[in-house]
């Protein structure tokens, strides 16, 4: 509604509800009441997306289950890379055809279903190796269960990509799971890596005070003993 057009209204509604008799004022605050809720139900869903009419709302969007700001920022593809990279031996499961295509998308890999299925079904942080520990026990059907209505690639490839990458993780052994979820943390957190540069070495501890030496007999000593003997 324009500014005249709402001037004009809420200058109706005042002097109904000054002037009017009872039937009228109680008619102006029907309609006034009707007019509100068709407003809400027009502007509703723009203020749910924006705010408040155009001004987002964090408080607004964190209750409507946004992804939270680190997700945000998150390079799926260039997290993955560089996982392979600290990891080379680490299966790449990259061999699925596109959907649409039919052609393999190479940089579908396990490592950026991983991540995304961490960060974006999960919402778990990523720089925290025991969120890292929780989502390898997903894969290992150790922890929580997983859709495969939900689980990265089912949209966009031919084939879900689930059952195969939840295998690909249970062949790792211990040693290769400890690697994979240090590899994450620090890649999402490069200060939670610890130094491996070994502690210095400590002093070793002084032993008892020694003794003070006594002074040796000196030549000429029985001499001047027998001189002050004779005095």
């Amino acid at each position: 509604m324009n500014n005249r057009w709402r001037q004009r209204f809420y200058k109706g509604i005042r002097t109904g509800l000054l002037l009017g008799t009872g039937e009228v004022r109680r008619k102006v605050l029907f309609a006034a009441i009707a007019l509100t809720g068709l407003c809400l139900t027009v502007f509703a869903p723009g203020v749910k997306e924006t705010g408040h009419f155009g001004v987002r709302i964090p408080a607004i969007e964190s209750q409507l289950g946004t992804q939270p700001a680190f997700a945000q920022r998150v390079k799926v593809a260039e997290a993955a890379a560089q996982l392979y990279q600290v990891l080379p031996d680490l299966p790449r499961e990259n061999s699925y055809a596109l959907r649409e295509t039919g052609k393999v998308d190479s940089d579908n890999t396990l490592a950026s279903r991983l991540i995304r299925y961490h960060i974006y079904v999960k919402g778990r942080p990523a720089s925290y190796r025991l969120d890292w520990k929780l989502t390898l026990a997903d894969y290992q059907d150790a922890n929580e269960l997983m859709d495969k209505a939900l689980y990265p690639g089912r949209d966009v490839l031919q084939e879900n990509p689930m059952e195969s990458d939840k295998a690909a993780i249970s062949r790792l052994n211990r040693a290769q799971r400890d690697a994979l979820v240090s590899a994450l943390a620090s890649i999402f957190n490069p200060n939670s890596a610890q130094s491996n540069e070994p502690s210095p070495a400590a002093e070793p501890a002084s032993g008892p005070p020694t003794a003070p030496r006594l002074p040796q007999p000196q030549q000429g000593d029985a001499q001047l003993l027998k001189q002050l003997k004779t005095r």
